[in-house]
């Protein structure tokens, strides 16, 4: 018999891997289940799509009793509460327990609806949406992570209060199980390995699906981000790299060479570098540090043309923050934006100070001018058309929330000094993994490339 439950529980993983899959492959349900809010209808198409499979797979249990493994309503149930909330989670605990009533297990809709309710009630403690999509089926690294939060700053991690929740609702099914048989399926062994892998099974059935979905999503947000990146570079080159900004350029070169030609050689190696990186199309993230130099060629132009009375910078960069990887070309609109709309208009010039800082594992980017400031309030994330700011900036607040979602902030108001001050905060954890995606995809289109 344990042989038997051993088998089923390898085969339901399968079964939840092959649901997930298939799921994921309709452009509808990947609508429904990204959307960061749903209507009822939404709510209930998803409930429809979700949990169908699974409430088929509890009726061929029944029709075909030596398969088991079909049966994966606890996974369900709260996939979709954690998924899609509340009122998702009971609607999809009742379509996964009509089977099981008809067939005369009467404790399957009450136990599902109140594991759905536990799982939608945890979806609304999540202080941040990401913890959800994170939840990983591999439990010692759950475990190592929430051991590394909690010992220098004691607190209740989700991700560890999800994992004790899909512990204690499968407890409760075993003991129901075991004392009403007839009435509520469960897997049940007086081998305590057995019980082990029982449970471990359903943290692995409801983890599978969260991380191929999430892998989906992932990818989904890859596909946006480069063609944002693409549009940013396009402006880059329209707004910097256009006939002015090179005659300019060229035109301060040529004044240099006779009478300073190592400051007119430095600029052509600047100009040189920024049009090399422009056109760079492989690094969709890069440290903090190579972002800083990049928009250090840039200045050092600019302060040459404008003129080192008109034009100063001041850096602040923890160097904590430096390695911290970010998307590619994201500090150079916010700096051409400072002295575009900031400092030009200002007969006697005016400064721009860069800082950077690591605090409560997320980094924290401002660039701060001193210029003429904005006419309107402040804004979050929405700069187009705000203050006089331009379509970059709006671009670059679109792929931080592609990227990162709510979790990503991109603040610009008038500074209390006087000019503007833009703050940009993403969590670094998080733009380590997006970014470590980014290079798998990248890796993976090459080599289908060569192929």
């Amino acid at each position: 018999m344990d042989k038997l439950i051993l088998i089923t529980l390898l085969i339901k993983l399968g079964v939840a891997a092959a649901i997930a899959s298939a799921l994921i492959r309709a452009r509808e349900f990947q609508k429904l289940l990204y959307a960061e809010d749903r209507t009822i209808a939404q709510k209930i198409y998803l409930v429809l799509f979700m949990c169908l499979p699974f409430a088929l797979g509890v009726e061929v249990r029944h029709g075909a009793p030596n398969f088991l493994a079909a049966d994966l309503s606890l996974e369900a149930v709260m996939l979709m509460g954690v998924m899609g909330g509340q009122f998702a989670g009971v609607v999809g605990a009742i379509v996964c327990s009509l089977p099981a009533m008809l067939h005369g297990e009467y404790l399957a809709l009450p136990f599902n609806i109140f594991a759905a309710f536990v799982a939608g009630t945890l979806r609304s403690y999540a202080s941040d949406i990401e913890l959800i999509w994170s939840f990983s089926p591999f439990v010692d690294l759950s475990l190592y992570r929430w051991i590394r939060k909690v010992v220098p700053r004691p607190k209740i991690d989700w991700q560890i209060l999800f994992f004790v929740a899909i512990m204690l609702m499968q407890l409760l099914r075993w003991e129901l199980g075991r004392l009403f048989p007839k009435y509520i399926f469960s897997l049940n062994s007086a081998n305590a390995w057995i019980v082990a892998a029982i449970f471990a099974t359903v943290v692995l059935c409801i983890g599978i699906p969260i991380k191929i979905w999430n892998n989906t999503r992932i990818e989904l947000k890859l596909e946006e981000q480069e063609r944002l990146l693409l549009n940013a570079r396009m402006e880059a080159l329209q707004s910097q790299i256009n006939p002015h900004f090179l005659f300019n350029t060229l035109n301060s070169i040529s004044s240099l060479v006779r009478f300073d030609p190592d400051t007119a050689r430095g600029l052509i190696v600047k100009l040189a570098s920024i049009l090399r990186r422009l056109l760079r199309k492989t690094d969709a993230f890069i440290p903090l540090s190579e972002e800083v130099e990049f928009i250090d060629d840039y200045l050092d132009i600019e302060v040459v043309r404008f003129g080192r009375d008109k034009l100063r910078v001041v850096k602040d960069l923890d160097p904590n923050s430096l390695d911290v990887l970010v998307p590619s070309m994201m500090l150079q609109p916010l700096v051409e934006n400072s002295i575009k709309h900031g400092l030009s208009p200002k007969v006697e010039g005016g400064s721009i100070i860069i800082r950077s800082r690591v605090e409560n594992d997320r980094l924290l980017v401002e660039v701060e001018d001193d210029g003429v400031g904005m006419a309107g309030g402040a804004f979050l994330e929405k700069p187009s058309g705000v203050g006089g700011t331009g379509i970059g900036m709006a671009n670059v607040a679109e792929r931080l929330k592609v990227l990162f979602g709510e979790t990503s902030k991109l603040i610009v108001n008038n500074s209390p000094t006087g000019g503007t001050l833009v703050q940009i905060s993403v969590p670094i954890y998080q733009a380590n993994e997006v970014a470590q995606g980014v290079s798998g995809l990248l890796q993976e289109a090459r080599s289908n490339t060569l192929r």
